[in-house]
This record gives structure tokens, C-alpha cells and sequence, in this order.
């Protein structure tokens, strides 16, 4: 199982960024790792989980909190379930909050991988996401990332931004590639309701790119980073020399996750409260309300959903075709002791139709996408969800 902590505060607001997040003049650090602390352990006993292999602070800006506070939570992890010394520890960080000392207080607090949200070596491209970094501060973290963290340390990509050409995205590429580590993960832009970009892009003052050049940059891209020796393992996330992440392959692999702090989600069995089933949960979404609540009661979960056998095996399927490996046949046996892939979707169907246009593959190593169909799976899951339901 992985433990997901949430850090929900930010220095400034990003144009395209619609997270729960909050910029506020002054944190009470003390209270929110007090609440951070209170609700793993909380948490934690609810699920019975035995062993956690990853925790990954996300944000919210996670490396603007002290290393005393990552300590903390991972110490109260360790005190709760067991937490193996080889277990990975991702923080989420900026480059304009990743100084030198800074870094090394969080590798002594236990944190062993790094994800930088570099998003682009562009500094006019920053300045329309409205980043706190420059290029050059960017490629300062990233150096000194990989002094402490050789191996693992991560660098986070946007492309398809307002007006950027397929050659300047390239370009920036090969400039990211020249500086990386051993994994990259691209994000396509996305224009969401209530961002700066939205409304800058919705009111005609900047320009939507086209949806064929949106697909010509990722075929670039994938094109280029396989051509330097990296794996294509996920949609959006490429390693190479086996720096795949934990986190990340956990989550497409429906196991269990713990979301701490505001606004975090997880899905979790509540063997605790004396639950069978998963449960789809979120965090209340407002800081001082959320730490309000795990005071009183020990954890802050707002929403809490039981999910059908139907749902379970609808996640599997949305999040395991986003990998290369696809979903094994014991994955699936796994949510689905009563029918196997094979009576699901080796029939005559959607699905068939999906394998004879060589884009969905089904053989003894499980179900997966081609590469051609990886490109357009939000087109394909509606077809297979439905065959699903039918069986």
C-alpha cells in the first residue's frame, strides 16, 4: 500500500493550475504537521494496512515545508505500519524552494526520489504559466537534485502551451534531455474552468493549440526519449535503467492508497471500522477546516464511497491500460475472481474489434494497449466499460 500526504499551500498561484491549493501570508507549520501526523496514524489503523512500499508528498507545494515536518510523517508511518528501509519517498518540488541545504534536510528526513516541476527551460513559457522559477533557476535545482538523489530524481514537462510550435517544443526537450536524470513526465496542458490560461485562451487573447499538433508533439516527444534509452511505461512517464516509479505503478495497479491532508483522495479498504470493501475517500478540502476536524475526531475524511465490484474492476481497467504492461491476468483475478479477461473481453465484441484494429492486445500476459492504441485510449474505454457492463 502507498500513503499519499498532501502539502496544500503554495507561494503563488500557477495560471493553469485548478489543485486544492491555498496562498496564504503565514502557515501554523506546528498545527498542520500535528493534523498531518494525527490523521496517518488515524488512517492507518482504520485500513490495517501491514506494510506501506511508498509514500509520496504531493501539493500543493510540498517543499515549502521544513524537513521536519517530512520527518514527522514518516516517522509516525513507521511507528503505525511497517515501513521497509529500501520503501521509496518521493517529494513533489519546485525549483524555487530546492536550495542546496534545503535538499540535503529532506534526504535526511528519509525523502529518496525527487520530482521537480521544471514544466518548461523556457523562460517567456514560464512567464505565461506563471512559475516562480526561471530556466536557469530550473536547471540549478535539477543539477543539485541529482548530486543528492543520483538516479532519482524526476523532471515534470507541460506541452501543447498556448502558441508553442512543435519545434520549439522539441527543442526544449533536447535541452531537458541534456540535463535529466533517469525519468521524465509529460503532461499535456489542460485548460480548466476558473485558471488565468483558461480565460486568457477562452476569450480569444491567446490561441487553443490544434488537436493534431497536440498528438504530432507527443509522438515527438515518446519518439525522442525511447530514441535515449528511455521506457514508455505509462502515458505520461518514461525511465530508463529501471528508474520506474513505485508510486506511480502502485496506483495503476489499484492497490491501496491512503490520501492525508486536505483535499487528498484515496482507496482503501476500512478493515478497522470492520469494512470489506474499498472505499473511494476524500479529505476535506479547506486547511483550518480539515485540521479543525482531525482534531476533534482524528482524521478530516469529508466523503466516503463503497465501491461496487463493477466500479473496482472499471478503475482497473481505466488505470492499468495507461501502462505498458497492461493488466496481468492475475491483476484482474485478483478484483475479479468470477470472470476472468478472457470471458470478458476475448468474445466477440467491442473489444475484438479493438484487438483486429491493432490497437488492444489479449493474450497470456494479460490485456493491453498497443502503442497506436495508448495514444487514444480515452476513446477506447467507453467501448470496453461497456462491454463490461454487459457481462
Amino acid at each position: 500500500s502507498t500513503l499519499c500526504p498532501q502539502w496544500p499551500y503554495c507561494r503563488k498561484r500557477c495560471s493553469y493550475c485548478n489543485f486544492n491549493k491555498y496562498v496564504v501570508p503565514a502557515v501554523d507549520e506546528a498545527a498542520v504537521r500535528a493534523c498531518l501526523v494525527r490523521e496517518a496514524r488515524t488512517l492507518l489503523r482504520l485500513s490495517q494496512v501491514q506494510s506501506i512500499t511508498s509514500v509520496f508528498f504531493g501539493g500543493g507545494t510540498p517543499s515549502l515545508a521544513s524537513p521536519g515536518t517530512i520527518a514527522a510523517v514518516l516517522e509516525a508511518v513507521a511507528g503505525a505500519a511497517h515501513l521497509p528501509t529500501g520503501a521509496e519517498v518521493t517529494l513533489e518540488a519546485n525549483p524555487s524552494s530546492t536550495s542546496t541545504p534545503r535538499l540535503a534536510g529532506f534526504r535526511a528526513a528519509g525523502v529518496n526520489r525527487l520530482s521537480i516541476g521544471v514544466q518548461s527551460l523556457d523562460d517567456v513559457e514560464l512567464q505565461l504559466l506563471g512559475r516562480e522559477h526561471t530556466a536557469a533557476e530550473a536547471r540549478g535545482a535539477v543539477e543539485a537534485a541529482r548530486d543528492l538523489f543520483p538516479g532519482r530524481t524526476s523532471l515534470d514537462l507541460l506541452f501543447g502551451l498556448p502558441g508553442q510550435s512543435r519545434d520549439a517544443w522539441a527543442q526544449g526537450l533536447e535541452a531537458a534531455l541534456g540535463l535529466c536524470d533517469d525519468h521524465i513526465s509529460l503532461y499535456q496542458l489542460t485548460l480548466e474552468q476558473g485558471t488565468a490560461l483558461a480565460a486568457q485562451v477562452w476569450g480569444g487573447t491567446l490561441p487553443t493549440p490544434p488537436q493534431d499538433l497536440l498528438a504530432d508533439m507527443y509522438l515527438t516527444a515518446r519518439a525522442m526519449l525511447v530514441a535515449a534509452g528511455f521506457r514508455h511505461y505509462e502515458v505520461s512517464n518514461f525511465a530508463r535503467k529501471g528508474a520506474l516509479s513505485t508510486h506511480n505503478l502502485s496506483y495503476w495497479r489499484a492497490e491501496q492508497y491512503i490520501g492525508v491532508g486536505p483535499g487528498a483522495h484515496g482507496r482503501f479498504v476500512p478493515w478497522g471500522e470492520g469494512g470489506h470493501s474499498r472505499e473511494a475517500r476524500v479529505q476535506t478540502l479547506e486547511p483550518v477546516t480539515w485540521m479543525r476536524e482531525v482534531q476533534s475526531q482524528g482524521h478530516g475524511t469529508r466523503k466516503r464511497v463503497v465501491l461496487s465490484p463493477l466500479e473496482q474492476l472499471e478503475e482497473v481497467l481505466a488505470l492499468g491500460l495507461r501502462t505498458d504492461e497492461g493488466i496481468t491476468h492475475e491483476l484482474w483475478g485478483h478484483f475479479s475472481p468470477h470472470l476472468s479477461l478472457q470471458a470478458a473481453f476475448g468474445a466477440p465484441g467491442e473489444a475484438k474489434a479493438l484487438q483486429q484494429q491493432g490497437w488492444l492486445v489479449l493474450d497470456g500476459g494479460g490485456l493491453r494497449c498497443t502503442w497506436e492504441g495508448l495514444a487514444l485510449l480515452d476513446s477506447l474505454l467507453p467501448d470496453l466499460l461497456c462491454q463490461l457492463q454487459r457481462r
